[in-house]
Parts: structure tokens; sequence; C-alpha cells
């Protein structure tokens, strides 16, 4: 317990249950931080932040969509209001669209890479501008995939989208590494969220393929990727920035 005491996190993506943002808002809940828990859907947003307070913790629910700018802006400006700082950012909200080349439209191309990218940049930006003004550094920790480390059939823009966030990850820890600001991402393999029953029915042609390069045989827990996430908020990875960290059963080590 407390390896996160005292320190004000921000979870995106969190309204999701079972989900990789509301497995981290509620561990870093239990290690002692206020958690901040953001998605589009506000209502279940809230819903999560209402289960970690009953459990003992400290979290607010706000809505937000990642996608807008001006929404960044707000929610930011609602937590330096609240505590005058942010400790650790969690950039987790994400869609996948999967379709084979043949079948994408622009439209879905620029759906993809907006929610899962420009919204990182948006405020992976904002953090570090408020963190730079506290002074004491902090943790970004942005959720790419391991289909943004090897092609994935069927991922072509979900995987431009994650293999985006794993460099712009690596330039921003470069950035901000004077400033103690690490900069960090998570590569989940294949776990069991909601998004995931999603993408199998987007893409059961490939779904069996997919599971059988899976060594250890089956699907990981939003809790899996909840502990990874802890760790590089904690101050146990002070020394780690630009750095990928994959979390799959064994898939990428083929």
């Amino acid at each position: 317990m407390g390896r996160l005491e005292g320190k004000v996190a921000l979870v995106t993506g969190g309204a999701s249950v079972p989900g990789l943002g509301s497995a981290t808002a509620q561990r870093f809940a239990e290690e002692g931080a206020i958690v901040f828990i953001t998605d589009r859907d506000g209502v279940g947003a809230e819903k999560v932040a209402e289960g970690i307070r009953t459990a003992g913790g400290a979290a607010e629910a706000l809505p937000h969509d990642v996608t807008s700018e001006s929404d960044w802006d707000r929610v930011m400006a609602a937590i330096e209001t609240a505590h005058g700082r942010l400790d650790v950012l969690v950039n987790n909200a994400g869609i996948a669209v999967l379709r084979m080349l043949e079948e994408f439209t622009t439209a879905d191309w620029k759906l993809q890479n907006s929610v899962n990218l420009d919204s990182v940049f948006y405020g992976t930006q904002r953090a570090v501008a408020l963190m730079r003004k506290v002074g004491q550094g902090g943790s970004i920790i942005n959720i790419s995939s391991v289909a943004g480390l090897f092609g994935v059939p069927g991922c072509a823009a979900y995987a431009a989208s994650k293999g985006g966030v794993r460099l712009f990850s690596k330039v921003v820890a470069l950035e901000c590494a004077r400033d103690r600001i690490r900069s960090n991402t998570v590569h989940p393999g294949m776990i069991l969220t909601n998004m995931q029953g999603v993408a199998q029915e987007d893409n059961a042609d490939n779904f069996d393929s997919t599971m059988a390069l899976v060594p250890m045989g089956f699907m990981g827990d939003p809790l899996d990727i909840a502990n990874m996430n802890l760790f590089l908020a904690s101050d146990e990875a002070r020394y780690i920035t630009g750095s990928e960290f994959v979390v799959d059963g064994g898939m990428a080590a083929q």
C-alpha cells in the first residue's frame, strides 16, 4: 500500500468495465493516488469513481472527449484548481477500427488516428506544461499495443496510430528528461476488455489466427496492464524513460 501516496493522477478512457482505464484507476487509488477518471461516457466514469470512493479511495470523474483540445484544457484546469499539480497521466482512451485495407474509408482512418494518436499529443502537451510549472517531475504513460510493434492483419489504421504513440513517447522522453518527466509506453497484447470484444466481432475472420500467436494460450486480464501502469507511475520507475513495456503473453517474443 502507498506506492502512489499523495500523487495526483489522470486516467483517460476510464468508464469501460472491464477495461484498462478502470482497472488502472482502481489500482492507483488502492496505492494512495488521487485519481481523476475521464471518459466521453461521463456517467460510466462516475460509476467507476463512485466504486473507488466506496472502497475508501479518492477519485473524481469528469466527462471528456479526448479528441477535443478545449476539453483537455477544461480537464487540466479542473485538476490544477483542485490540487495544483498533476503527477501521472495515463493516456488510455482508444478505439479499434479493424478492417482489411480495401474496406477502410478515409473517415475510418481519421477517426482511428484522432482518438488514438491526436489525443495523446493533446494530453501529453498539456500535462508536460503543468508538470514543468510545478517543477517536481512526473510520469506519462501512453497505452500503445503489440500492434504498434509488429504487423497484424486488419489493423492498418490501429497499428499506425499505436506505432505513432510509441515513437512520439520516445521523443517526449528525450525532450523532458532534464525536467524529470518520464514518458513510457505500455503495449498490451490480447487482454479481456470490452474493446477486445468489439474488436473480435469486427475482425472475426482473423481472431483465431491472432489468438494462436499467444504462446501462453490465453487472454490477459486488465489487472495485468494496471499493475504495469502502477509500476511506471511509482517512484520505483524513477530512472526509466523512453522505454516500451510489453504485456502480451509472449506474442512479441516470436
